[in-house]
């Protein structure tokens, strides 16, 4: 069995959690790309019928609200990450 000394495991760990802050930040990408589609969408429908404004911009503030929770879990993730685990 091979053994590491204590500053191997530290510096794999410490690049293990910046690397995992990294891949927790890419999950920010996903709500960005819905938001943006689900507001075309809504525009279009007030485009349509602009008397369903007020529903139609409710329900997609909703939508957006329930998408952005996915982007700040991974900002918390990946804040933890950072600042626990690698120690800044």
């Amino acid at each position: 069995m091979v053994e590491f000394s204590t500053e191997v495991v530290n510096t794999i760990v410490s690049a293990a959690a910046l690397l995992g802050a990294g891949f927790a930040m890419i999950a920010g990408i996903g709500p960005g790309i819905g938001q943006g589609f689900a507001a075309g969408k809504a525009v279009e429908s007030v485009a349509r019928d602009p008397e369903a404004r007020g529903n139609i911009i409710t329900t997609m503030l909703l939508g957006q609200a329930v998408a952005e929770s996915t982007g700040i879990y991974s900002l918390v993730i990946a804040l933890y990450l950072i600042f626990v685990v690698f120690g800044v």
